[in-house]
């Protein structure tokens, strides 16, 4: 199982901060950042950024457990430029009983990218939930 935790990282033009999940240690922008540039994609992961906290629906809670999704996905990532609608990297979220997964990427303004072969990343239930607490209480 993978393990997650989010930095804090100034999220560009728009102010404020921005939470970037962390998996197994590595930035998912880094990580989508890899994997589009591997796969030929333009742009490729550079326009990624963290999601502001005062953008979530509800809580960081309900949305890093897929109860405010788009469309059926859940924002991951956003633009960095700090607006979400701009370059988001959507996921659909599932949760279990005792895990979390996240699969089905996609860029939603470039619907013919293949995202099939990133992901999925399991992480364990408690763990995750540890994770998105940490985010709620920073």
């Amino acid at each position: 199982m993978a393990t997650l935790r989010f930095e804090f990282r100034p999220p560009g033009e728009l102010g404020g901060v921005a939470g970037v999940p962390v998996v197994d240690g590595v930035a998912l922008t880094e990580l989508i950042d890899r994997f589009e540039l591997a796969a030929g994609m333009s742009p490729a992961g550079d326009a990624y950024g963290g999601l502001n906290p005062r953008a979530f629906a509800g809580t960081p809670a309900e949305h890093f457990h897929g109860l405010d999704p788009a469309d059926g996905k859940t924002p991951l990532l956003g633009c960095s430029c700090g607006d979400w609608g701009c370059w988001p990297l959507l996921a659909r979220v599932t949760v279990t009983g005792d895990e979390v997964v996240w699969d089905a990427f996609e860029q939603p303004h470039r619907p013919e990218r293949d995202y099939r072969g990133f992901g999925p990343f399991r992480f364990a239930r408690a763990g995750y939930d540890a994770a998105v607490r940490w985010w709620e209480s920073a």
